[in-house]
């Protein structure tokens, strides 16, 4: 794509690769924005005059109707309320009922949620706990902002994962603040250390796990797995972090000084692509 461009078309969250030969801070991380059949390379535009312009309209990412408002970034309201991968478990997986017969799309369930996931310890604002598929690392900790991840356990289902994530967040937090994490001053952590002393501390509650689903339900993975650190594409941080808001303010504009989880930070501001999946946009550069 040239410098100077102009598509539109709905926008979903932007994809993204980890590099396999890492920099002095990391593995580099690339963008690319999906804008409708288009796929804009987000990395080439750092630097330079890039400008977001909301149409107006938005179309369920599911159903692809037209819709006045989105739930769940991107759904309408019918396939909000009808879909699984929109039910509440998704959010709280310790409450998943899968096991009660009720999920909303049980063949979705098998898929997604009856299949491995895994346990990781990340630093995106500070130590914090998540879980994730197995298919989706390092995708999930791109997402969050992430600059250092390390997966501690591999768990049969993700209701086992919610369960032993609510083990470990009696003491480490499973949120990032999305402040801190875009104005980049983020203190390492030693990873390593922290999931010593978390699977000790807690190993009473992880063996119960054991007793009641089985020695394959929850997994150690090998202590000779290395923390990944992940360096993002950006030019210079934000000191104040601003939030654009297209629902208030349809146009956003900068120059493109990095980009971060799915933050694209601008000189005037910042806007969380995520957020605003299924709306469509007219992007353009030069």
């Amino acid at each position: 794509m040239s410098d100077v461009f102009s598509v539109t078309g709905t926008v979903t969250k932007m994809r993204t690769h980890l590099g396999d030969e890492p920099g002095e801070t990391g593995h580099p991380v690339s963008y690319s924005l999906p804008v409708g059949d288009s796929l804009v390379e987000m990395n080439e535009l750092l630097g330079k005059w890039l400008t977001l312009r909301y149409t107006g309209n938005i179309y369920c990412c599911h159903c692809h109707r037209k819709i006045k408002k989105s739930f769940n970034q991107g759904f309408c309201w019918p396939c909000f309320q009808s879909l699984a991968c929109c039910d509440s478990c998704i959010i709280s997986p310790e409450k998943c009922h899968y096991h009660k017969g009720t999920c909303r799309e049980p063949e979705w369930g098998e898929q997604f949620c009856m299949t491995d996931h895994i346990v990781y310890l990340a630093n995106s604002s500070g130590l914090k706990v998540g879980i994730t598929r197995a298919s989706q690392v390092p995708t999930r900790w791109i997402d969050q902002g992430a600059v250092q991840a390390l997966p501690i356990l591999r768990v049969a289902t993700r209701q086992l994962s919610g369960f032993v994530e609510d083990i470990l967040r009696q003491e480490v937090k499973d949120r990032t603040n999305w402040r801190t994490m875009l104005k980049g001053q983020i203190d390492a952590i030693d990873l390593e250390q922290a999931r010593e002393h978390l699977l000790d501390r807690y190993a009473d509650g992880i063996d119960a796990l054991l007793q009641e689903y089985g020695l394959q339900a929850v997994q150690p993975i090998s202590a000779d797995i290395k923390p990944t650190d992940i360096s993002y594409p950006v030019l210079n941080y934000p000191t104040k972090v601003t939030s654009f808001n297209l629902d208030k303010n349809p146009v956003v504009e900068g120059t493109l000084m990095g980009i971060k989880g799915q933050y694209l930070i601008f000189d005037t501001g910042v806007i969380n692509i995520r957020k605003y999946t299924a709306y469509e946009l007219t992007v353009s550069a030069g």
